[in-house]
């Protein structure tokens, strides 16, 4: 009698989600008692930290971020734990701390610590995190970086305690010029601007052009100054005159200028980079391998479309709770060797499991290449092969990396 009413629940009322109602019919069929007293929960406390040093500028007065972008995606994934948690009596709790620019991020880790969190779901800069990873070195405390993409914490600067979901600048980087090599538009016109990060993508976009066979043709920095909307239509046709090449690609991580290139260059010419043809992790038309319905369950709950740092903020949590369910356990060092473990993977609705690499703890993921309002494709490309996993086409492969886990 119990196999039919499961049957019945699983395919007549909850349909879309078979997966808890299979969970739900096998601890029943079971004998499971899945009320408990709150006595009895594990409770497992994930801290997010978020500081924002510089953020973009509007390209529009009607064109700003989200106020809640990055934590609204851990609310959403702590609803998912809880979702499968409660069955085994485990509880998910996100505590946060947004800081403002000059605020001291260790002394936030510190009193979420003091707390009992041991889990931190990081939004702030590459310095911030090695401080903080440093800082904690030694203790049972796991660190997950959502945002930060710079290629040294994946190298020299990587520590033991730090896992990486947001790929790095030169994961993005491998992204598109797979894509561009095998549409055979070779011959990139590398446009760079003046801050130190754009430095840093533009030298990511260079290994990526050596490593798959693009070529850099010509490379300037934009000279300019901040407000292109201005002056775009006046300079970018003189500065893009006479360089005989396939695609522009711009290094501009902040969106003072790169927006303003396309429909303004000498010749008709593609773009692709940080602005016009970019790489991302998430985008709003991404509805394949049932991310349709994540994107709905994130609509509903915020009345509006998820963004890529939502989803860099969800999937550390997930994977947490994945850890949590696999393991059965809250405990710190149960959680941590099954994150850092060969069996553990995320079902991140790129379809594949996504996987840490065991080197410099980085998340192996297909990476998305969008244009404002479409997905165009997925890296990495067919064609682009490895003897361990395609994954690992895109960044440092274990045989390019500095990195020592210690």
């Amino acid at each position: 009698m119990r196999e039919l009413i499961c049957r019945f629940v699983k395919y007549t009322v909850i349909l879309k989600f078979n997966i808890l109602a299979t969970l739900v019919c096998s601890l029943w069929m079971m004998g499971v008692h899945v009320a408990h007293s709150s006595e009895d929960v594990t409770r497992i406390t994930i801290g997010y930290i978020s500081q924002q040093i510089e953020p973009p500028p509007n390209l529009s007065n009607l064109d700003i971020p989200p106020q809640n972008e990055g934590i609204a995606g851990g609310e959403i994934s702590i609803r998912d734990n809880n979702t499968t948690g409660r069955f085994l009596k485990q509880e998910f709790v996100l505590s946060s701390a947004i800081l403002q620019p000059d605020a001291d991020p260790v002394k936030a880790m510190e009193e979420l610590a003091a707390k009992g969190v041991q889990f931190f779901v990081l939004d702030v800069a590459a310095v911030a995190v090695l401080k903080m990873a440093d800082a904690a070195k030694g203790r049972d405390l796991l660190f997950f970086n959502s945002t930060a993409t710079d290629n040294r914490l994946r190298a020299a600067d990587c520590r033991a305690n730090v896992m990486h979901v947001v790929p790095s600048r030169a994961m993005y980087a491998d992204a598109l010029a797979q894509f561009l090599v095998k549409k055979r538009w070779r011959n990139w016109f590398l446009v760079k601007g003046p801050l130190p990060r754009d430095v840093l993508f533009a030298e990511a976009i260079k290994h990526a052009a050596k490593k798959f066979g693009g070529k850099i043709v010509a490379e300037k920095e934009w000279t300019f100054g901040p407000d292109a909307r201005r002056t775009a239509q006046a300079e970018v046709p003189a500065f893009t005159q006479g360089i005989d090449h396939d695609v522009l690609i711009v290094a501009d991580e902040i969106g003072v200028f790169g927006e303003y290139l396309m429909y303004r260059t000498w010749d008709p010419q593609l773009v692709a980079g940080t602005q016009g043809l970019k790489a991302s992790t998430w985008h709003r038309t991404h509805e394949q391998w049932g991310s349709a319905q994540l994107q709905s369950r994130f609509f509903k709950r915020f009345e509006r479309r998820m963004r890529a740092k939502d989803y860099q903020v969800w999937a550390p949590i997930r994977a947490i709770g994945e850890a949590a369910t696999r393991s059965n356990s809250g405990d710190f060092d149960k959680l941590s060797a099954y994150l850092k473990g060969k069996d553990f993977e995320l079902a991140g609705f790129k379809g594949v499991p996504l996987t840490f690499r065991d080197w410099n703890w980085q998340l192996r993921q297909p990476i998305l290449l969008i244009q404002p309002a479409a997905l165009v494709s997925v890296s990495p490309q067919e064609g682009f092969l490895h003897a361990v996993s395609v994954l690992d086409t895109l960044g440092q492969d274990r045989k390019e990396t500095a990195c020592k886990l210690e």
